[in-house]
């Protein structure tokens, strides 16, 4: 099956930042403990200094790696992803920040090791590609996620978002194959049919704040899949469900929204 025959279904769950209630956000171990219990699993994507696409929320490294603790680093504030060289970044921990035990390490995660994992066991996989345009070149951010899709060959299993729309239109014309979603959080754009139309999107994931019933009904009678973000309450879920709503980004697993509502 392929990510966009995955789209004509509804119900869907897809783990946000992979298994994030039970694994640090963005690892390998949070992808591989959604296994069997999310539909999709999402990421985040943006580039280190030397423009390797690595899987990381958000754009300083203080809040998930222990780089405020490395003498090397001591001076490198306010710690900006984009500032650290792929090499650099492999020097963090990934984990301890989660663990009590602050011996459980996780090393980096790249969008190439991402892909190729999703390959191997046949999984669907949302790349959320963060807005960048401040530090690097459109061309530059969408040419890195590009070669690594292309070099994973998982074209078939991806859905490519991003609250920078630019990006999108960029990721058509490079593969037109691939499904894209695009991401709002406070407000619909205007004329948003037509917006859609016109980025050539199949999706649009927006936040739970911002999501109402006449909106959903139209994207769905228009064709569009419906994703909503940020939904870890099992009754919430349903009325999500119930209003047509295709999936949802959770931080707790299909497992555990569906034994909360019992």
């Amino acid at each position: 099956m392929k990510f966009l025959e995955l789209l004509n279904r509804i119900g869907l769950i897809a783990a946000h930042r992979g298994a994030r209630s039970v694994a640090p956000e963005n690892t390998l171990t949070a992808l591989k403990k959604s296994v069997g219990k999310c539909d999709f699993i999402e990421i985040d994507v943006q580039l280190s200094r030397d423009g390797a696409a690595v899987v990381m929320h958000d754009d300083t490294l203080e809040r998930t790696t222990n780089v405020s603790e490395m003498d090397l680093f001591k001076e490198r504030s306010p710690y900006r992803v984009s500032d650290f060289t792929l090499d650099e970044l492999r020097m963090l921990d990934y984990g301890s920040w989660f663990y009590k035990d602050k011996n459980h390490k996780e090393p980096l995660l790249t969008l190439g090791l991402a892909l190729e994992f999703i390959r191997e066991k046949g999984l669907f996989m949302n790349v959320e590609i963060k807005d960048m345009h401040g530090t690097f070149s459109d061309e530059r951010v969408v040419e890195s996620v590009v070669k690594e899709i292309v070099s994973a060959d998982v074209d078939e299993r991806i859905l490519l978002s991003s609250f920078r729309h630019e990006y999108l239109r960029m990721f058509k014309e490079k593969l037109p194959n691939v499904p894209t979603a695009v991401l709002v959080e406070d407000k619909h754009p205007q004329n948003l049919i037509k917006y859609l139309r016109d980025l050539r999107a199949d999706a649009y994931h927006v936040n739970d704040k911002s999501v109402d019933e006449k909106t959903v009904k139209k994207l769905r009678e228009e064709g569009y899949f419906v994703g909503v973000y940020t939904v870890n309450d099992a009754n919430r879920a349903k009325e999500l469900f119930n209003i047509g709503v295709n999936a949802i980004f959770s931080d707790s697993l299909k497992k555990d929204l569906e034994m909360s509502s019992l």
